[in-house]
């Protein structure tokens, strides 16, 4: 049996980004995982031995690629791959899945992309890989937040990093708008806003509003405020007794019907199946 460990991240509704499992294995020659898609980005990091990924890029095309001590690879969602390790030299890697709205972002600013997934070292840094194992050998004692902090220090060293790594001045002021945007959708999702009324807060035109949330979070902004949305309606499900109705009102909703039909869209159940399964605290309420 291969020498393994695997662990699953508890959901608790970061949106920026989140973790989903996590582990770290020592592979038998010739060990191999795949094909397979996965939801969401997944990260290797190679720490002993060598392997081959077949991966195929945003146009379907195949790939074979040799990677060994010290580089990764990148699988991003949708996107069908399989590694192999060596038969002389297995290697010995550690992995993370995650996302959440600005994964791509700073996975681009690493220069590591569906077309381009292979991480190589531009500048040796022993806390890269130090921060990598925090996360995946955390014995279940360190809490979510910590795990999340120390992700973000992981994706800040792996773009510092890369071989691939980009001019992070030229995203600023793209990073600038889509924070600006959804700073007004925080601040008044619970109001009937319109996608102009976005545009037109962030002094931008609609379609290059759009532009800019599809390349950066893989959402349209209607997409990412029905998402936001539901987020907010999802917690207070989760944590009070508000009625159906009033949590629907008070994410913007003044048609119940309308809310149930945009909550069972994104989660795939109704407000009240959701909230069966996954209220917390059961009589408590938010309410005063």
């Amino acid at each position: 049996m291969d020498d393994l460990i695997f662990n699953i991240f508890p959901n608790e509704q970061y949106m920026d980004l989140t973790l989903y499992q996590y582990g770290w294995e020592r592979c038998k020659p010739s060990h191999s995982f795949g094909p397979v898609i996965r939801n969401h980005y997944l990260f290797h990091y190679i720490l002993n031995g060598k392997g081959v990924l077949y991966t195929t890029d945003s146009t379907g095309n195949t790939h074979t690629c040799s990677i060994s001590k010290h580089q990764g690879f990148l699988i991003s969602p949708r996107q069908v791959n399989t590694y192999i390790a060596d038969e002389n030299d297995p290697w010995e890697y550690a992995w993370i899945e995650f996302d959440g709205l600005r994964a791509k972002e700073y996975l681009d600013n690493a220069g590591l992309t569906i077309d381009h997934p292979i991480y190589r070292s531009d500048k040796k840094d022993p806390q890269f890989e130090n921060e990598l194992l925090t996360i995946v050998k955390n014995d279940n004692t360190a809490s979510p937040l910590s795990q999340i902090g120390h992700l973000y220090l992981f994706l800040d060293l792996l773009i510092k990093t890369s071989f691939n790594s980009k001019d992070l001045s030229a995203s600023k002021v793209k990073d600038f708008y889509i924070r600006e945007a959804i700073t007004f959708i925080e601040q008044n999702y619970m109001r009937s806003i319109t996608i102009e009324d976005i545009a037109q807060f962030c002094n931008l035109n609609r379609s290059y509003l759009g532009k800019l949330f599809k390349e950066t979070v893989r959402k349209t902004p209607q997409q990412f405020l029905i998402y936001y949305r539901m987020k907010q309606a999802s917690e207070l499900l989760r944590l009070s007794d508000m009625s159906i109705n009033e949590i629907g009102k008070s994410v913007g909703y003044q048609n119940q019907l309308h809310f149930s039909r945009a909550f069972k869209n994104v989660y795939g159940q109704s407000p009240s199946q959701w909230r069966k399964a996954n209220q917390r605290f059961g009589s408590n309420s938010l309410k005063k």
